[in-house]
C-alpha cells in the first residue's frame, strides 16, 4: 500500500485554497455553512430518538421540538462527514479510491483507539475487512453495503460541487467504493446531488429532481424517494391532515414494517427527502419531521438538515440550535476530535476562510 495522504492536520490559513477547483459564485459561503451546520444540528437533534418508533418517541417526550438532552452532541454521522470533508479538501476533484482507502487506514483502521463507539454496521464491516488486508472494492463486501453510512457523510461533496450535482455524485461514489455497494452508493449519490443543487437552488423541487437524476430510475432508492416525496406533497394539500398524519404518511410510504435494521439507505434517504418536501425546505420543520418519524433518526435528520441548511443558509437555523454545536468529541473517530463542521465549510467553499467559519459559530 502506498503511503497515505492524510487530511490536513488543521484548517489552512485564511484565503488558502486546499484543492484546485473553479472559483465560481455557486458555492455561496453562507449556504456552505448552512449545509454543514444543518447536518450537525439534525444529527444532534435526532440522536436520542435513533432506532425508536414514533409511538416510543411520543411516550417519552411527546413530540420532539428541540434538544431533549442537556448536553447535545453529534454522532458518527457528523464525525464521518468531517472525515470525508477533510479528505475532499485535501484532494478535490482528483480524489481517487486509493486516496480514500489510504485515509481510512491512517485515520481509522490502523489506529489503536476505539472501539469507535456508535459506528454503523457498514463502517464496522469495512474496518474489519481493511484490517484483514482487503482492498477496495472488496472492502465493501460485507452484509451492510446497502446501509446509509455513505448518505450520512455525503453532504460535503454537495458543498464542494455546488451547482454540479453530477460531479457531487461522482465524487461521493469514489468515497463510497471503500465501504458501500449498490443501494448504499445510490443513497450517497442522491444526497450529494441534492445538497449540490440546494446550494444554488430556490425550490425543493429542483433539489429533489437533482437527487433522482443521479440514481437508476428503477432502483430501490429512487422508488423510496419518489414514494416519500409523493406522500409529503399529497399531505400538503390535505387541510385536515395533522403534522402527525403527515409523518405517518411519509413513513408508511417507505418503511418496511417489522424489518429489524433501521439504517437502510433507501429508507433513510426516502424519509429525509420526504421530511424536506413536507416542510417545503423549512429548516426547523424538515429536521423535526425527520426526528419524530424515528428509525435512523440521527441520519435522516442530518440529511434533511443538510438539504434545508444549504437551501436557506445559516439564517434558517435557529440560533440556539446553532450555538449548541461545538467541535466534535471524537467519540466514534478519535482522529476527528476538535474539528468543527464550520471548519469543513471553510475548507470546501471558495471564499470562506476557516476564521470566518469559526466566527459564524460564535
Amino acid at each position: 500500500m502506498s503511503a497515505p495522504h492524510p487530511p490536513p492536520a488543521k484548517p489552512p490559513p485564511a484565503g488558502a485554497d486546499p484543492a484546485p477547483r473553479p472559483r465560481t459564485p455557486a458555492a455561496a459561503p453562507d449556504r456552505a455553512r448552512g449545509a454543514m451546520l444543518g447536518l450537525a444540528v439534525g444529527d444532534a437533534l435526532g440522536a436520542p430518538a435513533e432506532n425508536m418508533k414514533p409511538s416510543q418517541i411520543r411516550r417519552r417526550w411527546g413530540r420532539i421540538e428541540g434538544f431533549v438532552e442537556e448536553d447535545p452532541a453529534g454522532t458518527d454521522d457528523t464525525e464521518y462527514a468531517i472525515f470525508s470533508g477533510l479528505l475532499l479538501a485535501a484532494h478535490g476533484s482528483a480524489l481517487t479510491v486509493a486516496d480514500v482507502e489510504n485515509a481510512w487506514h491512517q485515520w481509522i483502521a490502523d489506529r489503536d483507539e476505539g472501539p469507535f463507539r456508535g459506528a454503523g454496521f457498514s463502517e464496522r464491516g469495512t474496518l474489519e475487512n481493511l484490517r484483514r488486508g482487503l482492498a477496495a472494492p472488496i472492502s465493501a463486501q460485507h452484509r451492510h453495503a446497502w446501509s446509509d453510512g455513505l448518505a450520512m457523510r455525503a453532504a460535503p461533496f454537495g458543498v464542494f460541487a455546488a451547482g454540479r450535482p453530477a460531479e457531487a455524485a461522482r465524487l461521493v461514489a469514489i468515497d463510497g467504493t471503500v465501504s458501500h455497494d449498490g443501494e448504499g452508493i445510490y443513497g450517497g449519490r442522491a444526497v450529494a446531488a441534492g445538497v449540490a443543487t440546494a446550494m444554488v437552488a430556490r425550490s425543493t423541487d429542483a433539489v429533489i429532481a437533482a437527487a433522482l437524476s443521479v440514481v437508476p430510475e428503477d432502483s430501490w432508492t429512487a422508488r423510496s424517494l419518489r414514494r416519500a416525496v409523493g406522500a409529503a406533497q399529497r399531505s400538503r394539500h390535505d387541510p385536515d391532515l395533522t403534522q402527525l398524519g403527515t409523518e405517518r404518511a411519509v413513513r408508511s410510504a417507505v418503511v418496511i414494517g417489522g424489518y429489524p435494521w433501521t439504517d437502510l439507505a433507501p429508507e433513510a434517504v426516502g424519509l429525509a427527502f420526504g421530511a424536506f418536501a413536507a416542510a417545503r425546505g423549512d429548516f426547523s420543520a424538515s429536521v423535526l419531521t425527520a426526528v419524530n418519524m424515528g428509525r435512523d433518526a440521527d441520519t435522516t435528520a442530518a440529511v434533511a438538515g443538510a438539504l434545508a441548511g444549504a437551501l436557506g443558509g445559516t439564517a434558517a437555523i435557529p440560533a440556539p440550535w446553532a450555538r449548541a454545536i461545538g467541535p466534535v468529541r471524537g467519540s466514534c473517530l478519535p482522529s476527528m476530535a476538535g474539528y468543527h463542521v464550520l471548519d469543513i465549510a471553510g475548507l470546501l467553499a471558495p471564499g470562506t476562510s476557516a476564521d470566518e467559519a469559526g466566527t459564524a459559530a460564535r
